[in-house]
């Protein structure tokens, strides 16, 4: 039977071949025809297994292996999904699922977490933006696609799962050492319970003289309605700017982040936009033609935890000259997936454009040439440690009558530098824009 199938898939591939060799080969076939000489390889390789390998292996295992092998080798974020994770990834997006709270992305052919999600187990344990996930329950995670590692990683709620992260030395920001032999890690584990992680969109309230702080956590389908909500109640309470923070926002719906940058850009302006592999592949998404916080002061916040449609809305502001970019270095993720159904029941996960500035930079982070990321205006390195801090300090607890607080103690806290700058670039800009200037 498995002899009848490799000659059979033999068969299939030499009349494919010879059909695209019969008589001379017009130069838009000559393509074809070598790609149809090179997948007889893999029909070579499926026979030779079948026929000599030690022990029995089905034909579908040695297909899926060739296929997920096949994605492997384009990027991080396309996969080969048989049907029942193609099952699972569709069945966690429509409801609620038990995890850590992290995003995680690709470096280095390693697991990193791109962020915590406030309020979450990773959050509350001290997970960090920029750690790596060496091991999981033990196993490690080197050549663990995406897929598999979230996989991993989620599970029923009130299990627990371990993790072994490695935290590089040095402070966010600040350029790491060229010579790789030269950089120091350190390791630890966390034993983290999963819970249902439910996700909240923003997070916002009055700060010092007048400015209005508004941070977005994630763009979901609800997000821009937050946003805007957040936005009227700091004008009712007395708000003339704003502090827009996207630190550690890891992405998330394309559209919502669209409809936030347009909040703050009128006249149509370009948001960003795609960009494939063909030039008429180009997809435009702009603004409307009024915004209506055109006019709002604001200092936009990221660091290396900003991904995606983050990424998107800083990255618009900063081209379009209508906020300044304070903080780190963003993450550097955006690239668009399509998810392809195919016809036994598994999924195709394939990027399929990129993202660009309206200026035209790409976002997508390169590693080899440094390139990608939102360069913030004005740089602030900030420290591992101070990080961890700020984000644990953020975390807040309510009780009936009282208003919410923070989980340390104000003489523990530690100071957020990026916020401050970004308060005092707007009390500069209050006090200047009520000077009067003569020629003397």
């Amino acid at each position: 039977m498995k002899r009848a199938l490799g000659k059979k898939m033999r068969i299939a591939i030499a009349v494919l071949i010879g059909m695209a060799a019969g008589g001379s080969i017009p130069p838009v076939h000559a393509a074809i025809d070598k790609t149809y000489e090179q997948l007889k390889l893999l029909v070579d390789i499926l026979d030779y297994i079948q026929e000599n390998y030690v022990d029995e292996v089905k034909s579908k295992d040695l297909i899926y292996g060739a296929a997920g092998g096949m994605v492997k080798t384009l990027d991080p974020f396309s996969q080969f999904m048989d049907p029942d994770l193609h099952k699972e990834i569709k069945t966690e997006t429509e409801g609620q699922f038990g995890g850590l709270g992290i995003r995680i992305g690709m470096r280095e052919e390693w697991l990193a977490v791109i962020t915590p999600l406030p309020g979450t187990p990773a959050y509350r344990i001290g997970v960090l933006p920029g750690d790596r996930i060496i091991k999981i329950d033990d196993e490690t995670t080197k050549g663990l696609t995406l897929i598999e590692a979230v996989k991993k990683l989620r599970g029923k709620p009130g299990t627990d799962v371990k993790i072994t992260i490695a935290r590089q030395d040095g402070e966010e920001g600040k350029p790491k050492d060229k010579d790789k032999d030269k950089v120091e890690w350190t390791t630890k584990d966390f034993t983290i319970t999963r819970e249902i992680i439910k996700i909240e969109s923003v997070r916002s309230h009055v700060l010092d003289n007048k400015i209005g702080y508004v941070q977005v956590i994630e763009f979901t389908a609800h997000t821009s309605e937050d946003t805007r909500e957040a936005i009227e109640k700091l004008k009712k309470a007395g708000s003339t700017s704003l502090v827009l923070d996207l630190r550690n926002n890891p992405g998330g719906l394309l559209t919502s982040a669209v409809e936030v940058a347009s909040f703050f850009l009128g006249g149509n302006k370009l948001v960003v936009y795609t960009q494939g592999r063909h030039p008429e592949s180009r997809q435009d998404f702009r603004s409307g033609a009024k915004a209506p916080y055109e006019s709002t002061p604001m200092v936009v916040l990221i660091n290396g935890g900003s991904a995606s449609g983050s990424e998107i809305v800083a990255g618009a502001l900063q081209d379009q000259r209508r906020a300044v970019i304070v903080g780190g270095r963003s993450f550097g993720k955006a690239s668009v997936q399509s998810v392809i159904p195919l016809s036994d029941g598994s999924g195709l996960r394939l990027t399929v454009a990129k993202y660009y500035t309206p200026l035209g930079r790409s976002i997508q982070r390169d590693e080899k040439k440094d390139t990608g990321g939102i360069m913030p205006d004005i740089d602030i390195p900030v420290s591992h440690e101070t990080e961890a801090k700020l984000q644990t300090q953020a975390e807040q607890v309510f009780e009936q009558g009282k208003d919410a607080k923070s989980i340390v103690k104000d003489e523990e806290k530690v100071k957020d530098l990026v916020l401050e700058r970004a308060i005092e670039l707007l009390k500069a800009r209050e006090i200047l824009g009520t000077l009067n200037v003569t020629d003397g």
